[in-house]
């Protein structure tokens, strides 16, 4: 049986201890004197060797017995006088061959240099004793200049019993794991979840990069390390402004943080990639929960990276930490309910309410693995805000048991669930996804819901259990309806489908068909093909002409939404039936895939390259044209009760304001409000309070996105195992 220290975890291989042999292992021999225990505490070092150009380095410590490697310290970033404290044990067979210490300053992207190094002679430690050494560091081909020392405590322990074996299976595992040390963390410790939590770094663009190409382009792309874990960005050609909208994730293997480091190349093909500049994140700087817009100027050149990071404390959760929240305390609570009250819709406009969702477990997802299992994670996202669980490995019913809360900006976002497998060689798989908008949410209810795909349209294997509750202040949520929606950084590129082509396509044909059909209704009163029709709007026509004022106009509007609400409140729901719509996207879908392999194998999109931002543009037109004139819709037929109310409250105080206010004054205040608001604010965003509310009214295909799927009635699988014990 094989122990491994927690405290040499990710220090050491050799670190290993015979606990008792298993009654397959061979006899034991007789003691071998030749054994010893060797116990290192490496403190600190001393007045180091300048390497950086900044007058500093990074040191990291390597120690060598008879030419093999066996510990490698953590890098202290920025310090000539670095303060490891870090213990290991080793297992020598031998006190002839001395301990080679060496320092190097670590430099991602190119070679480390070389620091100092220092012999350790083990026959000269006495036995049973921990002795304090000072090692002086030195150059072999500069033995004059003086780099600096390194604080040891040493401790030589003679062992009995057979170590020999101990030492046969050290070296086994040692050929076995030499990439175990380029990663500093294996999968046993991977799998058995020793990081203390997350780094999501999204990568979204640069600006102003360095020309390095003949043509005053570059080929840029990112290098991001994070002490051995290490990513690459895609390559975006001819470009100094590139914009990659790319996604990476680290372990956070120390609990106060590290540094990641990240460097810009430009691709040149057939030679050796141009080095474009470099800088570092301190991650100690940033505080947790909490996403971190960077823009980094690049050291050593020009441009700067434009950077999302989030860290995300992510260590194994207890059932007992779902008790440990802000909401399920009455105290707080009623202190949160303070702060979102109608008596403070004036304070601190920006702070619209909170959420916090409760990932409680998922049962019956889809099996990513080979082994029929998966390794599930969690990631919730609201706006540009992302947060993430840690991994239940080997489990198609993972239990998380994680709170999340996030700060409402806009009451109209969508919080979107993504559940995701973790594969350590590529990039995580998709098991399935739910959106849910927060003005949808029932406060304090624990739902299950039905998990979609990719594309929000249909479903995918599984459930997921939420419990979400949302407090905000309805008055700073509809003052920032009238503003610009929040850019999102992170999405996928937009690309040319002819099936989508056609969705869009027609969605605008049922918008105009609608508007022809109420003009034919229109024009048939005039050709009085119903006599009572014809006499009704004549009679309206005259008197309405007859005694038009401008604040009939919002009148008239308010209409048809009081007239829908008062039949949905008795029960005849007039919103559009979204299940022909969902019927038809879930045939589009599954005609999507067929149509890109097609349109891989024959090489289509090649031959249209040339016009694909086109056919992009106007697909994205189509798209737009016909989600206002859904949105429109949806805002009379109540499809959101919260914008209907609203809609509501702004037509009231305008038909008030029409009606006893003469339209000059009103006219002349907008014009004057028009004209001087530049001069008001240099920076303000020019905007179109009407577009920003219909924005944020979901259309017909987001409707049905945001549409909860009809569980399946029948058992779970945990349920069904109990109830068939054969």
């Amino acid at each position: 049986m094989i122990a491994l220290p927690l405290s040499a975890v990710g220090r050491s291989l050799t670190g290993i201890s015979i606990v008792g042999p298993s009654n397959a292992d061979p006899p034991p021999r007789p003691p071998s004197p030749a054994m010893y225990q060797l116990d290192i505490v490496l403190k600190k070092g001393n007045n180091l060797a300048i390497r950086d150009r900044t007058g500093t380095s990074d040191p990291y410590v390597k120690f060598k017995i008879a030419g093999k490697e066996v510990f490698r310290s953590k890098t202290i970033h920025k310090n000539l006088n670095p303060v490891w404290d870090e213990r290991v044990t080793l297992h020598v067979e031998t006190l002839k061959d001395p301990l080679y210490v060496k320092v190097f300053d670590y430099d991602f992207g190119l070679q480390d240099d070389f620091m100092g190094s220092a012999y350790l002679y083990l026959e000269s430690l006495e036995h049973h004793r921990t002795l304090d050494v000072t090692l002086d560091l030195k150059d072999p081909q500069y033995p004059e200049h003086n780099l600096g020392t390194l604080d040891l405590g040493v401790t030589l322990s003679p062992k009995e019993g057979d170590f020999r074996d101990a030492t046969m299976l050290l070296r086994r595992n040692w050929k076995r794991s030499s990439k175990y040390q380029s990663m500093r963390l294996s999968d046993v410790h991977r799998k058995a979840q020793l990081w203390r939590g997350i780094v999501s770094i999204s990568l979204i663009e640069g600006r102003g990069l360095q020309p390095m190409d003949a043509n005053g382009l570059s080929d840029p792309y990112v290098k991001f390390r994070m002490g051995h874990q290490k990513y690459k960005s895609k390559t975006m050609p001819k470009t100094l402004n590139p914009q990659w909208r790319e996604q990476f994730d680290f372990h956070l293997y120390e609990e106060q943080g590290g540094f990641v480091d990240i460097t810009v190349w430009d691709k040149d093909a057939g030679k050796k990639d141009d080095f474009m500049g470099r800088c570092t994140i301190d991650l100690s700087l940033l505080s947790k929960e909490h996403t971190h817009k960077l823009d980094m100027p690049l050291e050593e050149s020009e441009g700067v990276l434009v950077l999302l990071v989030t860290l995300t404390a992510s260590a194994a959760v207890s059932i007992s930490d779902l008790s440990i929240n802000i909401l399920d305390d009455p105290h707080e609570r009623h202190q949160i309910m303070q702060r979102y009250s109608l008596w403070r819709s004036f304070h601190n406009l920006k702070d619209v309410g909170v959420v916090q969702v409760k990932v409680i477990k998922a049962e019956g997802l889809m099996a990513a693995d080979v082994t029929g299992k998966s390794d599930p994670f969690c990631v919730v996202e609201l706006s540009n805000d992302r947060l993430q669980t840690h991994t239940v490995y080997k489990n198609l019913n993972p239990e998380w048991n994680k709170v999340f809360t996030f700060n409402v900006k806009d009451i109209h976002s969508v919080l979107e669930v993504t559940v995701y497998d973790e594969d350590r060689d590529r990039s995580a798989d998709f098991l399935g996804k739910v959106a849910i908008p927060l003005l949808n949410i029932q406060n304090g209810e624990r739902k299950a819901y039905a998990l979609k795909s990719k594309e929000l349209t249909g479903p995918t294997k599984g459930v997921i259990f939420l419990e979400i509750d949302v407090i905000f202040n309805a008055v700073k949520a509809g003052l920032r309806t009238l503003n610009p929606v929040e850019q999102k950084y992170i999405e996928e590129e937009p690309k040319v489908s002819k099936q989508l082509l056609l969705r869009n396509f027609n969605r605008v044909r049922r918008c105009i068909m609608f508007l022809i059909n109420t003009g034919c209704y229109i024009n048939s009163c005039f050709e009085w093909d119903s006599p009572q029709r014809s006499i009704c709007a004549f009679v309206l026509f005259v008197i309405f002409v007859w005694n038009f004022e401008l604040y009939m106009i919002p009148l008239a509007l308010l209409l048809p939404l009081v007239w829908n609400y008062i039949l949905i409140a008795s029960g005849k729901d007039t919103r559009q039936d979204v299940q022909a719509v969902e019927d038809l996207l879930e045939d589009e879908d599954e005609d999507f895939d067929k149509d890109d392999k097609d349109s891989e194998r024959k090489g289509f999109m090649n031959k249209l390259y040339a016009i694909q931002d086109v056919c992009i543009s106007v697909q994205n037109a189509l798209d737009e044209v016909a989600s206002y004139g859904e949105r429109i819709k949806n805002t009379f037929n109540w499809t959101v009760p919260f914008l209907s109310w609203l809609a509501i409250v702004a037509l009231g105080v305008a038909t008030i304001a029409i009606y006893f206010i003469p339209l000059r004054y009103i006219v002349l205040a907008w014009g004057v409000n028009k004209f001087t608001k530049k001069l008001r604010d240099p920076y303000t965003i020019d905007n179109n309070e009407l577009l920003d509310f219909l924005s944020r009214v979901p259309s017909d295909v987001q409707v049905v996105q945001y549409q909860e799927l009809k569980l399946d009635p029948s058992p779970s699988p945990n349920k069904r195992k109990k109830n068939n014990p054969g």
